[in-house]
């Protein structure tokens, strides 16, 4: 992939995430899943777009918050982070959700976060 078609595919992204933002809002009772993927890790988070206030977050940085499990494939590090922040979302008193996938595609990484949040027992 050449310079050019990596910039013309990030502006796409981007575009993508601006358009989503622009009709998904969080608030406090049904706050907004907001999926970050990079290379190499992915970061999810509970957020309150009313307060401006993140509620919760995990990320597959850390076994910590993937409860100890062996991590094993990107996909399966995936749906373990949707059922960490369910398990999170449930003990906070968070029933229902937002799903943003941050302007990625649903498929993949960011399909499996969702899967494993609903897993855990989180509406969409």
């Amino acid at each position: 992939m050449t310079g050019n078609e990596h910039k013309q595919k990030l502006e796409r992204k981007t575009r993508r995430h601006a358009r989503i933002r622009s009709r998904v809002q969080g608030t406090r009772a049904r706050p907004r899943l907001s999926v970050f993927r990079s290379h190499a890790h992915m970061y999810v988070q509970l957020i309150d777009d009313g307060a401006g206030a993140t509620l919760a977050a995990v990320s597959d940085t850390g076994k910590k918050e993937l409860s100890g499990k062996e991590r094993g494939t990107k996909m399966k590090s995936a749906r373990l982070l949707g059922l960490a922040i369910a398990k999170i979302a449930q003990q906070a008193g968070i029933k229902q959700a937002v799903f943003d996938a941050g302007g990625n595609k649903y498929h993949g990484r960011t399909q499996e976060v969702a899967e494993g949040a609903r897993e855990g027992g989180l509406k969409f």
